[in-house]
């Protein structure tokens, strides 16, 4: 076995959702960087046309990143998204990383009910919109040695009870990792895979504030005594692409240095 061909994303076609920032961004990076040809979407449009030159500026093996920009809690804007990507990709895409979320931190006596409508709608509504809406592109490519590969960004938060309060999206994140489960019997006899990558820690925006203020603690309390990296994430990310993940369906992968283990019972 080769391990530049066991491992190997090159010429695939991938879509990112949230790809210009944050963990997306992270994992388009890396797909790139190996030879991807990856499409990278979220409602701030000008993001991601930057995110897209400056990756394709760190692109090889024939790796490139474009923008395809659009709103996922529209599901309109879902739709046109599909048949934009469509028209561009006719033969088909390799792999979808359903990334796009939301956040709302309030404790239970602040929670306002439009937070729900807003959170639930982006991390799991719009995920099987979007995984839907995508499957005639991804059973064009799919064969039952390399199936095409479904990708889900889920949190620790979904695994364990958080730190903070941020009800919706610790019950969003649970709800994506069980529905990933769904997906992976429904649509493994398809020669499609659904796996999760339960994160941790990570640099992001949105994590900004909570390293700002508590940065120094978190690394001291995770077994591994550090936050993720863009490697981590992207490593995980690429595995599950390549044709050493092909067997992996239906499983959650925590990609959070042991964070989710740490109880302070």
């Amino acid at each position: 076995m080769d391990v530049n061909n066991l491992f190997s994303v090159k010429g695939k076609v991938v879509l990112v959702t949230g790809g210009a920032k944050g963990i997306g961004r992270m994992i388009a990076q890396g797909f790139v960087e190996n030879g991807a040809k990856v499409y990278l979407t979220g409602r701030d449009a000008p993001a991601c046309s930057s995110a897209a030159a400056d990756l394709t500026s760190l692109a090889r093996n024939g790796g490139s990143a474009h923008a395809l920009p659009g709103d996922l809690q529209d599901l309109a804007q879902v739709q046109d998204l599909v048949r934009r990507l469509t028209a561009l990709e006719p033969a088909g895409l390799h792999v979808l990383v359903n990334n796009a979320g939301a956040a709302w931190g309030a404790d239970i006596d602040s929670f306002p009910d439009h937070a729900w409508n807003k959170v639930l709608t982006l991390n799991l509504h719009r995920v099987f919109s979007l995984t839907q809406l995508c499957l005639p592109l991804l059973e064009k490519v799919a064969r039952h040695d390399d199936p095409a590969r479904v990708i889900h960004i889920g949190s620790i938060d979904g695994i364990r009870v958080p730190t903070v309060s941020n009800i919706a999206y610790a019950a969003s994140k649970a709800g994506l990792h069980h529905m990933s489960s769904v997906l992976a019997k429904e649509l493994g006899p398809r020669y499609i895979t659904s796996n999760v990558l339960a994160c941790g820690p990570f640099a992001t925006k949105m994590m900004r504030a909570t390293l700002d203020a508590a940065g120094e603690y978190i690394r001291s309390e995770l077994p591994l005594r550090r936050i993720g990296t863009p490697e981590d994430v992207a490593g995980a990310s690429l595995f599950l692409a390549s044709r050493a993940g092909a067997f992996c369906n239906g499983a959650l992968i925590r990609i959070d240095g042991g964070a989710s283990h740490v109880s302070k019972l």
